[in-house]
Order: structure tokens, then sequence, then C-alpha cells
């Protein structure tokens, strides 16, 4: 009963948006078509940007990458540090007209970190959650947790985003059905078809902040009626509806296509400003990858060259870099690298010795509906191949790669997987605490399940570090273990560019992610 009164006032609110004028409609052509609907049991991109629209967050970034208070009104830390107390706005709703509460926060607080990397980390530190009363609930820690703020309000998978209690209660690791939020925005269930489109239309009963937007912080203003995510999967075929007018905006287009696009009347071009790194991960559960000499032997034959100029191949908008934290972050190092990735085949060679490397084949899945990552597979194959390491590629659409990446039992033939490249947004890997490939907590470590308690150490001094020189020293030791047993491979870095028709303006600087307030069309 519960659930149609709640279908049933959406319904309504829903019907509210447009009485009174012809619906404003953008249509959108994001990175991948959207197939998982739950923010918490994906990593997707494209699932994350969809959360962002219907879920909301406790605090968000904003354009300077600074932590921002967002469902939170007030909030304090003890003096020994170890309780936190944290007050929601008024006039929090969610979708279908119910108040948010403490429990729901709480409820949603527990369900995020048992997925996330640095949440299994405020977990392991915690002493209980505390409801004071309906608007306000405590962190009470069992030790001082110095990235808090960070945690809450990070915009890097998996995002902490806020459901309703009975919703969030739902086993960690089984999709939700739902999409109740308190966001901006409100997911037409009945117009969502996989493959062709997603639609969103505008949450009347949304409050906004009271101050300007800024990245992903401040009054999140939505400016039109409906958001249409139409999914387009050839690149040539997107670019022409852009050119058509059959679409409004391409979050990333093929880099192959700028030179047109420049040339084009109608079209504006927008370069993020967020650097994205490409990776290959091993799974360390199968072999050949689950001997640290073999995962050594590969980290040493890739070359990022190779996988930067057949993905982008115009270096204005790519970068080589070894640093697991980015180039020109804070935390940028080279510390552990020792020549690997520059296609060092003769010491790939020796380390495959060592290792008494049977010719097993490494099987990568390999995404055909991705322009950036579609040849990531085929180039690790070429190289590694010089090594003497047989590679085996299965193409498959990126949201069945994400479905077969979560299967962790059995060999390669039964469904499994040995390693696949990727590419992650900047934000994602800042720091040790929130990378998420650099959690190596076993069963409960990110699709490639490494399993190393010394690493985790590492990880925990990092978050117990009080000082910028603390930090540095701390995220150094992690990244030269992390390379020694090989977590990932950091494959070199590239910059997204988005386009959109000259009738639509944007907020400057753009989000970090590909969010619509703040968006309008003329």
């Amino acid at each position: 009963m519960r659930r149609l009164i709640a279908a049933l006032s959406i319904a309504l609110a829903i019907v509210s948006v447009g009485a009174s004028a012809p619906a404003q409609t953008i249509k959108a052509v994001m990175d991948s078509d959207v197939k998982i609907i739950d923010p918490i049991w994906s990593g997707a991109y494209v699932t994350r940007a969809y959360g962002y629209m219907v879920y909301d967050t406790l605090f968000s970034m904003d354009a300077k990458y600074e932590i921002q208070p967002q469902m939170v009104d007030t909030w304090k830390v003890s003096e020994d540090g170890l309780t936190w107390t944290f007050v929601l706005r008024d006039g929090l709703e969610w979708h279908d007209g119910q108040p948010v509460t403490a429990e729901d926060c709480v409820a949603s607080l527990k369900r995020w970190s048992a997925r996330d990397s640095l949440g299994q980390k405020l977990a392991a530190d915690l002493s209980q959650y505390k409801v004071v009363d309906q608007k306000t609930f405590q962190i009470l820690l069992k030790k001082k947790f110095g990235p808090m703020l960070t945690a809450l309000g990070k915009p890097s998978v998996v995002v902490p985003f806020m459901m309703p209690k009975r919703v969030a209660e739902t086993d960690p690791f089984k999709q939700i059905d739902e999409a109740i939020g308190s966001g901006p925005f409100i997911l037409k269930r009945d117009e969502w078809k996989p493959g062709e489109k997603i639609v969103f239309v505008k949450n009347p009963r949304y409050k906004p902040r009271a101050e300007p937007m800024s990245g992903l912080a401040g009054g999140k203003r939505v400016l039109v009626d409906r958001v249409e995510w139409v999914w387009i999967p050839d690149a040539e075929t997107q670019i022409n509806a852009l050119l058509n007018g059959e679409i409004d905006w391409i979050q990333s287009v093929d880099h192959d296509h700028l030179p047109l696009l420049k040339k084009a009347k109608g079209i504006k071009l927008l370069p993020s400003s967020v650097w994205n790194q490409f990776a290959f991960r091993p799974n360390w559960t199968q072999p050949p990858l689950d001997n640290v000499k073999v995962r050594q032997a590969v980290a040493y034959a890739l070359d990022q060259r190779g996988f930067l100029e057949s993905a982008i191949g115009n270096d204005e908008y790519y970068r080589t870099c070894k640093a697991m934290f980015t180039c020109g972050s804070p935390l940028a190092t080279t510390v552990g690298t020792n020549g690997m990735m520059e296609g060092n085949i003769a010491k790939a060679k020796e380390l495959l010795k060592e290792a008494n490397y049977d010719g097993t084949p490494i099987v990568m899945p390999q995404p055909t509906d991705l322009g950036v990552m579609k040849n990531m597979g085929t180039v690790a194959k070429a190289q590694l191949e010089k090594a003497g390491i047989k590679v085996e590629v299965q193409p498959m659409d990126w949201q069945g790669m994400v479905a077969r990446l979560t299967t962790k039992k059995g060999p390669p033939s039964a469904g499994g997987w040995n390693a696949y490249g990727t590419s992650w947004s900047q934000l994602d890997i800042l720091d040790p605490a929130i990378t998420p490939f650099l959690s190596a907590t076993c069963e409960k470590a990110r699709s490639g399940w490494p399993c190393d308690a010394h690493l985790e150490e590492l990880r925990d001094k990092f978050i117990d570090a009080s000082t910028p020189e603390e930090r540095k020293a701390a995220a150094e030791e992690v990244q030269a273990y992390a390379l020694r047993v090989v977590t990932h491979i950091p494959l070199g870095e590239w910059r997204g560019v988005g386009a959109a028709r000259d009738n639509m303006s944007f907020p400057s600087p753009l989000p970090q992610i590909g969010v619509f307030w703040g968006v309008s069309k003329k």
C-alpha cells in the first residue's frame, strides 16, 4: 500500500511540472547507456551521474574541490574528535512526499560503507550511529577519522547518496529496484528503455540551498522541465544527431571528431577541467595474475604512450603520467615506478621466467561502445604478447562488461576474467583513501579483489596523518608498495571534450560530473 501511495504521489508531482507551460526538454548523449539504477551497487560513471540526478548527498564538492554542506544544515565535532553531530536542513523530502529523516541517513550510510573503500575505513573506526531526533544524527568513533567530510561528500564512486530507510536497508550486495530519492530530478520509470533512453523530470518539491551553485555543491537550481539521456552507441551517429539538432549535448565526443566540430556552425566545444587516468586492473583471484611476478611483468611490458595514442591521438588532450594520484595533484609522485609502464620487454621476460609462467592466457573483456576505452584490450594484447604473455580479448558492451566484472568465482572459461582496461576520473584517485583500486580488503575489495594486509596498514597510516608532510610521505609509501604488489597499473592521462548546440547555456566552470542543474536551453 505504501508503495502504491508513493507511486501516486510521484505521478502527481510529475504532472504538476509542465501543467502551466510547454515542457522544455534537453536531449543528451552520456558516455554510456544506463542499465543499472543502483549507484551503491554499481561503480559505472553513468550510474553515478544518474545518482546525482535522482538523489542528494549530505555534503558535496564545490568547484574548488572543497567539501561543502548539502543536505546538512549544521554540524560539529567534539573536542576529542570522536563525536560528529549532523543536523539536516529544513524542507528535505523524498520524491513520494515523505520527509527525509536522520534514520534514513543512518541506514544509507550503513549500506554505502559496505561497498566503498573509504566507507569501509570509516566503518572500521565506527563505534555506532546514533539518531538524536528526526533531523539529527551522530557518528560516534572509536578513534579519530580525519577524512570524515571527504568520505561524506566525495564524488568518487561509491558516492554516499541518501535513500529512504526501507530502500537503504536492502542488502548492499543486491541491487535496489526503486528510484525514490530527494534530488532535483525524478526518474520517469515508465519511460526508461535500456538501450534507448532514460528520462528525468524536474522535482517540484526540491528546495535548493540558498548559496550559488559551485561544482556539485550549492544551490541545485533546475532550469528545464525534462532531461532525456538518449543512447546512441555509434560515435559518428552521435555527431550527426548533434549537427542536425536532434540532440542538444554530447558528454564526451570521440577525439577524432574534434576538427570537424571546431568548424561546425551552431556547435560549441566544452573541454573538461578534470583529467582521467587509464588503468590496467588485474584479477588477483585467477591464474596467471594471482602470481605477483606475472603482475609485475605486465607492469613492465605495458607502455603508456601506446594506449594514449590509440585512444586519444591528439597530445593536446593526453599526457604520460606514472603518478597513481594524477600528475599536478598535491600527492603526485613517481616513487616506486622503477621503469615500469615503458614497454620494458626484457624486464618483463625476466620476471615471467622467475614466475614459471606456463602460457595461461589473460582473458580481457573489452567494451565495444565506449570510444575512449574500446581499444584498450587490443593495445594490451599487442604489447603483452611481445613479452610472451598470451592474451584473449572478449568484446562486449560496457554495461555487460560491468556485470561480467562482478563475477569472481570460476575461471574465465566459466564467465570469469583475468584483467581489464578502464579509465578513472581524477576525482576518484586523488589520494590513497578514496582510490577504489587501492582497497586490498580481499572479499570486500572492488573487482580484482586484491588481498594484502600491509597495504591496508599503509592506507590507514595515510588516513591517520595529521599534516600535509605526513600525508605526502604516507601516500608515497602506499604508491611504492601498491606498484610492487600491482593492485593496478596507471596507463597515462587524458581530458574529455563535450559538445553542445550553441543555444545551450552551462555553468562556468563546468561541474566535475555531467549533471543538469544550472543548465538551460533557449
